[in-house]
């Protein structure tokens, strides 16, 4: 506040001592916490001149607080540093439980495709095939849909299994707290490293030995072991992942290596299959052929589709069933072990010719058709028109 000056009488007046004073530029009352500064006096023609601040206690409190709650440059920019922090890890969170949920999403569909299919090779029943034709059924119960005897489905099943609980599991943990590259998680990297491995080896063997034939359920499996695969890795540094590379080729080199084992053994006439011996021997067919399997197996016949089996083969057999035993003996059907099966016993030559990767298999119009096939699935691919069907009414 400025200094305001006002007038006091000398004591030698005989005037009373606030008679005649100047009176205030100020207000003449202070509040009753407020007292005048009295910093100098200078007298002027009889008067005193005295400067007075007037300064009141609220005043003085405010300005001796104000340095300490001025807010320090450093200070803020720590807490809007720390605040930074704080959102780039609840987004990093958020982030890695997004990315659960998509692995626990994608292992659960994973694992109902695999359960349906582990369900039609158990139960020896044909596949859905959505763009129709028989090349689902034909791929999946080929002699490469079983790793050692065992379904490849139900590895499927249980890897998709697995993927599923981990996703869950490890998406569970990251909301409670942050708990970083876990072993969970190494397994998870080691688990889709070998799905995605496995996957592109199917698809090489479907690319070359079934050429022409597709089959939805292989490429959606592998489809989502490669999602699965790319998430995963997704979520480790590149100095983490260098750390795993020698993990992941360890996993990598032993699939390669158990699926070329398993499906060189697996081959018609192996080695494996030659060592046992069998003679030959006719299993009798007693169901009763239809009108339509009749003219069905007269008009396979006429256009020189062949029938190639074994003699031990179930699936042969009842491929002769769906038939019967009438329209059976009208197959033009080529017996691959004529002399039964004895050590250094091969094929016969017809069947060595036609490359079979399995039994039944039917060469229809110069089309390989693996495994067993339904009465109509074989009138719509070997034109067994409308005009025949209705002759056999």
């Amino acid at each position: 506040m400025a200094a305001t000056a006002f007038s006091i009488t000398p004591p030698s007046s005989s005037s009373s001592l606030f008679s005649n004073r100047t009176p205030f530029l100020c207000p003449t009352s202070f509040p009753a916490t407020s007292l005048p500064q009295f910093k100098r006096r200078v007298p002027v023609l009889g008067h005193v001149l005295v400067q007075v601040n007037c300064v009141s206690e609220r005043s003085k409190q405010a300005a001796e607080s104000e340095p300490e709650t001025a807010p320090s440059p450093s200070s803020d920019s720590a807490s809007s540093s720390s605040s930074s922090s704080s959102v780039a890890a609840a987004d990093g969170d958020d982030a890695d439980v997004s990315a659960y949920k998509w692995i626990a999403a994608l292992g659960g569909i994973g694992l109902l495709e695999t359960a349906y299919l582990t369900y039609l090779k158990l139960t020896n029943s044909d596949a859905f095939c959505p763009t129709g034709g028989g090349s689902c059924t034909t791929i999946l119960t080929s002699d490469y849909s079983s790793v050692f005897g065992v379904p490849l489905p139900l590895f499927g099943m249980l890897a998709y299994g697995l993927v599923a609980n981990l996703g869950l599991q490890l998406g569970r943990e990251k909301r409670k707290f942050d708990t970083g590259k876990s072993n969970d998680e190494t397994v998870l990297v080691g688990i889709t490293t070998s799905m995605a491995v496995a996957s592109a080896y199917f698809l090489y063997i479907l690319s070359t030995e079934f050429a022409g034939e597709s089959c939805l359920y292989c490429l959606a499996s592998a489809t989502l072991s490669f999602s699965l695969f790319f998430i995963t890795i997704k979520r480790f540094g590149l100095q983490e992942l260098q750390k795993l590379l020698g993990v992941q080729l360890s996993v990598a080199s032993l699939v390669v290596i158990a699926l070329t084992a398993s499906y060189n053994t697996a081959q018609p006439g192996s080695s494996s299959m030659l060592e046992t011996e069998i003679p030959y021997f006719e299993t009798e067919i007693t169901k009763e052929s239809s009108p339509f399997a009749i003219a069905l197996a007269k008009h396979l016949h006429s256009i020189g589709a062949k029938l190639y089996g074994a003699f031990w083969c179930s699936h042969c057999l009842d491929q002769k069933e769906f038939f019967g035993r009438e329209a059976a003996k009208m197959l033009d059907y080529v017996e691959c072990f004529p002399d039964g099966v004895n050590k250094g016993t091969k094929m016969a030559q017809a069947c060595v010719d036609a490359k079979l990767e399995g039994f039944p298999t039917w060469i229809i119009d110069g089309q390989v058709l693996s495994g067993e096939k339904q009465l109509s699935e074989l009138a719509t691919i070997s034109g067994f028109g409308l005009e025949d069907k209705a002759e056999t009414k």
